[in-house]
C-alpha cells in the first residue's frame, strides 16, 4: 500500500479571514503608533517656540538690568556669566541648531561687551585714586586759607599797630598846638609872636607830616592785603579746577554708565536669534 504526501496547510492559511478580534487590535495598535508620532512631532514645534520665547526673554531682563550701588565693577562677571549661560541654553537645546553665522556673530557680540566692560572696569579702578586727589586737593585749599589767614592776621596786627603809633604822635602834636594856641591869651603871652608862630608852624608841618604818613601806611597795608589776596586766589584757581574736575570723573563714576553697552549687547544678540530663527525658516528641508 503506498501513501501519497499528507498535504499540510498553508501557514498563512485563513489570513484572509481574520477574526472581528483580531481586526480591532491591529486597529488599535496602528492607531497608537500614529497618534504617538503625531505627539513627538506636535511637541517639537512649541518646545522649540519655548526654548526662544525664554532665551529672549532672558536676554531682555539682562539688558535692562540695573547695578544699583558702586563699585559697579563687582557686577560685571555674574552679569557675564548669566549672559554666556543664556547663550549656551539655547544653543545646546536639541531643537535648536545654531549654525556657524549664528556662533560667529555671537561670539563677536560676546567680545564686544567684554571688552567694553573692561574698559569700564579699569576707569572704576581709578575711582579710589581720584577720591584720594580730590581729599589732597581739599587739604591743600584749607591749607593755603589758613596761611592768608595768618598772613591777613599780621597784616593788620601791624596795620593797627601803626595807625595807634601814629595816632599816638598826632596826639601829641595837636595838644602841642593847643597849647600854643593858648600861648595868645593865657599866662605864656609873655613868648614872642614870632617865636609863636614859628613855633606853631613846625608843630602843624610836623602834624601834617605825621597825617599823612598814617594815611599812606593805610594804603600799604591795603596794597599789601590786596596783593596777598590776589596770590591766594591765584594758588586757589588751579586747585579748585582740579577739584571740579575730580568731583565730575567721580559723579560719572558713581552712575552705572555700563547699561547702554549691556542693553545694546542683549539687542544685538536678540538679533541674531531672530536672524537664525529666519534663515532656518527659508532653507530648503
Amino acid at each position: 500500500m503506498s501513501y501519497g504526501p499528507k498535504m499540510k496547510s498553508p501557514r498563512n492559511a485563513g489570513r484572509g479571514h481574520e477574526t472581528p478580534e483580531r481586526k480591532k487590535a491591529k486597529a488599535r495598535s496602528q492607531k497608537h503608533r500614529f497618534s504617538n508620532r503625531y505627539l513627538l512631532e506636535k511637541d517639537h514645534a512649541p518646545a522649540s517656540e519655548e526654548v526662544v520665547e525664554k532665551t529672549l526673554g532672558r536676554l531682555r531682563s539682562l539688558g535692562n538690568q540695573i547695578f544699583a550701588l558702586s563699585p559697579f565693577t563687582e557686577y560685571f562677571n555674574d552679569w557675564l556669566v548669566n549672559l554666556k549661560d543664556t547663550l549656551s541654553d539655547f544653543e545646546s537645546t536639541s531643537a535648536i541648531s545654531a549654525d556657524d553665522q549664528f556662533v560667529k556673530e555671537c561670539s563677536q557680540i560676546l567680545s564686544n561687551v567684554e571688552r567694553e566692560l573692561e574698559e569700564r572696569r579699569r576707569k572704576e579702578t581709578a575711582h579710589d585714586g581720584a577720591m584720594k586727589s580730590l581729599s589732597d586737593n581739599r587739604s591743600l585749599l584749607k591749607r593755603i586759607d589758613e596761611e592768608y589767614a595768618t598772613r591777613t592776621t599780621q597784616i593788620e596786627g601791624r596795620k593797627n599797630s601803626e595807625i595807634k603809633r601814629q595816632s599816638r604822635n598826632l596826639q601829641g602834636l595837636k595838644e602841642e598846638l593847643d597849647r600854643l594856641a593858648q600861648m595868645k591869651t593865657g599866662i605864656f603871652r609873655s613868648i614872642s609872636k614870632k617865636a609863636r608862630a614859628q613855633k606853631e608852624a613846625e608843630v602843624t608841618q610836623t602834624f601834617n607830616s605825621v597825617q599823612t604818613e598814617l594815611e599812606l601806611a593805610v594804603q600799604n597795608f591795603t596794597a599789601e592785603q590786596e596783593k596777598l589776596r590776589n596770590e591766594c586766589e591765584k594758588r586757589k584757581q588751579p586747585v579748585i579746577e582740579q577739584m571740579r574736575n575730580l568731583q565730575k570723573e567721580i559723579d560719572n563714576l558713581e552712575i552705572d554708565a555700563s547699561l547702554e553697552a549691556r542693553r545694546a549687547t542683549c539687542e544685538a544678540l536678540v538679533k541674531a536669534i531672530n536672524a537664525l530663527l529666519q534663515r532656518k525658516t527659508l532653507s530648503p528641508h
